[in-house]
């Protein structure tokens, strides 16, 4: 199976053209959260996915709630947060928002970490682990030096051992790269990225 993953578009025209352009060699594409910004145009910036030739699986980020997204989802997307579906052999988990929770106030979508704790107890067994927030100390530095990722989900990461946890959020971070135990962490961006599974 081969997946084109991305992460936090945030209304960005130019960059869903060009993803949704190179999603014509995918079999399945993951998006990581964050289609649009502060809960406006979530339907405008969701409605050109619709073009994608496969099936999509996505979270909701800190931008957009689970409801919203699930309200403008293309009839190829799955909206994941808390759940877990498989495509083909291959088992996939989503946890949407920001977590732990942000400074940015009442707009922000968040999970404290013992509410992310709660959620990801609900996966046994997953290949691929989708996340909007890095785990804690992997792709999570701000432009302050600030590690900001997730403790709830570095141990869901530790506990399942998925190939891959796919995450976003942090921008500065976009592109990079970690490893738990012998899971791969990779903050996506609005690029592509591609996986063999």
């Amino acid at each position: 199976m081969k997946i084109l993953a991305f992460s936090d578009l945030h209304s960005d025209t130019a960059a869903t053209t060009r993803l949704v352009k190179a999603s014509a060699e995918a079999d399945l594409v993951i998006i990581a959260g964050d289609f649009c910004n502060y809960h406006k145009d979530l339907v405008a910036s969701v409605a050109p996915l619709a073009e994608i030739p496969c099936p999509i699986l996505a979270v909701p980020g800190n931008h957009e709630t689970v409801d919203e997204l699930t309200a403008a989802a293309t009839a190829n997307m799955t909206v994941l947060h808390g759940q877990t579906r498989a495509v083909g052999n291959v088992s996939f988990f989503g946890i949407g928002y920001g977590v732990p929770t942000t400074p940015f106030g009442d707009w922000s979508c968040d999970l404290s970490e013992a509410e992310a704790t709660e959620m990801l107890e609900d996966c046994h067994q997953v290949d691929i682990l989708i996340s909007h927030s890095p785990p804690k100390g992997i792709a999570d530095t701000t432009s302050s030096g600030h590690s900001v990722g997730s403790t709830s989900v570095f141990a869901a990461a530790e506990r399942l051992k998925p190939k891959l946890l796919l995450c976003g959020h942090i921008h500065e971070a976009w592109g990079q790269t970690g490893l738990i135990g012998d899971t791969q962490v990779i903050n996506l961006g609005p690029t592509a990225n591609w996986f063999e599974v």
